[in-house]
């Protein structure tokens, strides 16, 4: 790739030509450059020096917006830089994503680079329709969102009782020592497309996949037992991946800016941990939530100790 055609991918992304070091950008919108700089950190990048030509107009009216959002109460700057924490961390990851897509194309028809004309137009039409395509994802999510809030106004929204569960793949360490890197990113692949499908269909929330292992929540109970127990399920049935476990609590949970926290997370952590493969394992508020549900059968298990919590008492669920 010449550096031309480097130069206007670059421009395309970035909106414009880099022109401004940041003491120019903090001294055109008007806010101290310490608090410019605590943004940019938050977003995920790196700090440039005093003297670097990094940043352009785009990065000028993004600094703007920020600050007349501050300036009309709708943020403080502590609430401000979490946000651009949560965006910085999970945009990074589609943008990753949608890098190595754009390099497989590449390496399977390496003459899309031969007319360098043709390859910036295609990369003129293709940044606009993703960021169309980001935009309408982020209002459906929105949209949903604000449907859950809405529908119960007097419940606090970061804290409130879920069913938090994590399901893993066991034996990922092995799999790991014994297959190629394409096996492995085939069977990652298809955990991440059948955990987030299933979760999706009954009505929960993916908080994040941490590789072999993911973290959900869902409102009701029977809607976390459903995920948890679907997911075992389609495991097993599947010849490429290898089994799941699943642990599963209920209670109140802390959500912050996406992520979620408290002892019930924990629990659910712990009682997968102690899981064995192709199972399902509830604490007991889960039990009891449950209990009169006929599509279930739970068998109460002997206490345990597990890390952070004495006589913890299990229970394996199933399908009634």
């Amino acid at each position: 790739m010449s550096e031309s055609l480097q130069a206007r991918i670059e421009r395309v992304l970035l909106g414009g030509r880099r022109k401004y070091t940041r003491l120019e950008v903090a001294k055109k919108v008007g806010v101290p450059l310490e608090r410019a700089t605590d943004l940019w950190r938050s977003l995920g990048f790196a700090s440039v020096g005093d003297d670097e030509v990094v940043f352009t107009d785009s990065d000028v009216e993004a600094l703007r917006m920020v600050q007349e959002l501050g300036e009309l109460g709708l943020y403080d700057e502590s609430v401000l830089n979490s946000i651009a924490r949560v965006l910085g961390q999970h945009v990074s990851r589609i943008a990753e994503m949608e890098i190595h897509v754009l390099r497989q194309l590449i390496a399977a028809q390496p003459s899309v680079l031969e007319d360098e004309r043709g390859f910036a137009r295609f990369i003129d039409r293709l940044v606009p329709d993703l960021e169309r395509l980001h935009n309408f994802t982020w209002r459906r999510q929105l949209a949903a969102y604000a449907g859950r809030a809405l529908a119960a106004p007097e419940e606090a929204l970061e804290e409130g009782s879920q069913a938090v569960g994590f399901a893993d793949m066991v034996g990922y360490t092995n799999l790991t020592r014994r297959s190629s890197e394409t096996e492995l990113a085939s069977v990652l692949e298809r955990f991440e497309t059948t955990v987030t499908q299933a979760i999706a269909e009954h009505h929960g929330r993916v908080v994040k996949m941490l590789g072999d292992e993911v973290l959900f929540v869902a409102d009701t109970p029977f809607a976390g037992a459903e995920i948890a127990l679907t997911l075992v399920e389609l495991a097993e049935a599947d010849p490429v991946l290898p089994s799941l476990r699943a642990g599963l609590a209920y209670g109140r949970v802390l959500s912050r800016f996406g992520d979620v926290y408290g002892s019930t997370v924990n629990i659910a952590s712990r009682l997968t941990s102690i899981c064995r493969p192709g199972a399902v394992m509830i604490d007991s508020e889960l039990a009891e939530a449950l209990s009169g549900e006929p599509g279930f059968a739970i068998r109460h298990l002997r206490p345990v100790s597990v890390r952070g919590f004495d006589r913890l008492k299990p229970s394996v669920l199933r399908r009634a």
